[in-house]
């Protein structure tokens, strides 16, 4: 396919004097699992609304499938799936009715829609509970209902928000394990999540927005890699004079050295062996030292640094 399944160029979208999305650009390819990440507010979600064409904006362009999206472009939506954060299905509906309605929005076939429902239904795990009805299912259940009826269709692309809100950890693999089948299976996919060990376990490439901007994206190693701090190592000892604290930030790729309480922190920017030449600093010295912790970083160091918020529930 030479186009890109999404193509948003120079995107803004305002509210009065509040810009939400500014100049926001950004291609993903077909079978990338792109994670879309950024703290609240930083214009996310407005920017998968504006993708669907359910908001309107000022200014850019927005193209799925190689073509112009608009509100109206229902051969485009088609074979669109999303999944948003909040469960919506129909409570007076059973598992199967839910599923079935859902597709019957895409699918007019009588017996391809029953195919597509049972796919669906076996997909996500829901085979014992097709009866039952949505306040009856768990949390992990209910997400599993409202993913089946968002995917039913067999769509080329499916939006997933922050799908494994609340859920037990059986629940999440499940899902996880579901998504990453469906990528397999020819879908591509876009990921929000404030859990950063399924980012970076699913994800083939990660964008981070901030205030409305890609501020960077690259895959998880690469934007870890952007950090000056790639690797901390914390050693907790008694005693240590300034100058043997000065002979540690002399070692080779050592560029901070912090004592907090019984605590050293000792931040490199680099190197592959950085934990062998501050032990073997240590018992030169002669420094008595306990327990020593290394730590490399993490998507939510990267965070830190570039946006100064956490991400986090």
């Amino acid at each position: 396919m030479e186009y890109p399944i999404v193509k948003i160029d120079q995107l803004v979208k305002r509210y009065g004097e509040k810009i939400a999305v500014d100049h926001f650009s950004l291609e993903i390819r077909e079978g990338e699992i792109l994670g879309l990440l950024g703290p609240n507010g930083s214009g996310k979600t407005t920017t998968i609304n504006c993708l669907l064409s359910l908001l309107k904006y000022d200014k850019g362009e927005v193209e799925v499938f190689g073509k112009h999206m608009t509100p109206s472009a229902y051969e485009i939506k088609k074979d669109i799936g999303v999944v948003m954060q909040n469960v919506a299905v129909i409570d007076e509906f059973s598992v199967y009715e839910n599923i079935d309605f859902f597709c019957g929005l895409y699918i007019t076939d009588k017996a391809k829609r029953k195919e597509l429902t049972e796919s669906a239904i076996a997909f996500a795990g829901l085979e014992d509970y097709v009866k039952y009805r949505p306040k009856k299912l768990s949390g992990g259940l209910l997400r599993r209902l409202n993913i089946a009826c968002g995917i039913v269709h067999k769509p080329k692309l499916i939006i997933f928000d922050e799908p494994t809100v609340a859920v037990d950890p059986q629940s999440r693999n499940a899902i996880l394990e579901g998504i990453r089948r469906l990528n397999k299976e020819g879908a591509t996919i876009i990921y929000t999540s404030h859990y950063m060990e399924e980012v970076e376990g699913l994800c083939s490439r990660i964008v981070i927005m901030d205030r409305g901007k890609n501020v960077i994206s690259g895959t998880a190693t690469e934007l870890k890699a952007s950090l000056k701090n790639r690797e901390t190592v914390t050693v907790e000892l008694k005693e240590i004079s300034e100058e043997q604290i000065w002979g540690l930030q002399k070692i080779n790729h050592v560029y901070e050295v912090k004592q907090s309480g019984e605590k050293l922190i000792i931040r490199c920017d680099g190197g592959s062996h950085n934990l062998v030449h501050i032990m073997n600093y240590l018992i030169e010295e002669q420094i008595e030292f306990g327990r020593v912790n290394s730590e490399l970083p993490t998507l939510n160091d990267v965070f830190l640094e570039i946006t100064g918020k956490e991400l986090r529930d």
